[in-house]
């Protein structure tokens, strides 16, 4: 699998004709603010690139701000995919804290351990990111513990600090920046406060459009033929207004899942077997997985093969 750098990512961008001012800012931003070598490998080099100009512009001119940014969005609409992109194009290191119910402050910031002579302090990944000035990328922000928003509270808003209980207050660093992201509608989520939500400049993120996907199909597979590639295009949206309707869950609209199946009959998987472990697996229900069988069969051929989906048949990645 490709693995895309910064060059990669502002060739990309002029190409799509997003605005040169922001793209010289962020340049000048990256080369302003060098990473540490020990810090290099933190910096992320993204397999996907985000496809959508006007959400790139607009989260762009937001960092570039000193903006931190909340990416609320439906499944599939790529918000983890734009925030590792960003990372990257800034050149920043990354730090992705995933929320969940057991996740606290001592975890956020950092807690008091025993080394095996002695108590020090082990930073937290919230703590790193002040610390080192990189990107923390929150995810599913809306799944957390009050008491874990709370210690958010200063260093995303103009304060920028992050107060250790009985160690110092750590001032985040020019560079540092915060993305969320959050779906609505998940089980264990849950709406965000309004002093939370302050903190942040939001951008909803769109489905993946037509444009947008063909162009993600021919970068992720340059042998991709047009026909069986437009069909599993159209599966997609397929399986997206099904899922709008509540005809089946969102956990068959899986994007990544298509491309998953794509790289599988590369190997020599046929699509039936390629989409049922990508797509139908994923479903639980027996009598839901039959309907989105029905979805593939009315799209396409459960028989096809790489040889008739690539130019030349060979694995992708």
């Amino acid at each position: 699998m490709n693995k895309h750098h910064a060059a990669d990512l502002l060739e990309y961008l002029r190409a799509e004709g997003v605005r040169e001012e922001l793209l010289a800012e962020t340049e000048a931003f990256r080369l302003a603010h060098p990473v540490p070598a020990e810090l290099a490998d933190r910096v992320p080099a993204p397999a996907y690139v985000y496809y959508g100009k006007a959400v790139w512009e607009k989260a762009l001119a937001a960092l570039l701000c000193g903006e931190n940014l909340l990416l609320s969005g439906p499944k599939a609409s790529g918000k983890n995919v734009l925030a590792e992109n960003l990372s990257c194009l800034f050149g920043r290191p990354q730090w992705d804290i995933s929320f969940h119910i057991n996740v606290d402050a001592a975890y956020l910031i950092g807690s008091d351990t025993f080394d095996g002579e002695k108590v020090v302090f082990r930073p937290g990944p919230v703590y790193l990111c002040a610390l080192q000035g990189g990107f923390g990328v929150l995810d599913e922000i809306n799944m957390a513990r009050n008491e874990a928003l709370a210690v958010l509270h200063a260093a995303l808003d103009f304060r920028r600090v992050l107060d250790v209980p009985g160690y110092a207050r750590v001032p985040l660093k020019e560079e540092t920046r915060f993305i969320a992201t959050m779906n609505y509608g998940y089980a264990g989520t849950r709406e965000l406060n309004a002093a939370l939500c302050s903190r942040f400049a939001v951008l909803d993120m769109p489905v993946i459009g037509e444009e947008d996907f063909r162009k993600l199909l021919k970068t992720t597979f340059p042998d991709l033929k047009a026909q069986p590639g437009e069909q599993f295009m159209r599966l997609f949206y397929d399986l997206e207004r099904k899922a709008a309707a509540a005809e089946i869950s969102d956990r068959a609209l899986d994007l990544r899942g298509i491309l998953d199946a794509l790289r599988l009959m590369g190997r020599g998987l046929s699509s039936g077997d390629a989409l049922d472990m990508c797509i139908c697996g994923k479903v639980f229900d027996p009598l839901e997985q039959e309907l989105i069988r029905d979805v593939i069969r009315a799209r396409l051929p459960m028989d096809l093969t790489g040889a008739e989906l690539f130019e030349e048949t060979k694995a992708e990645g």
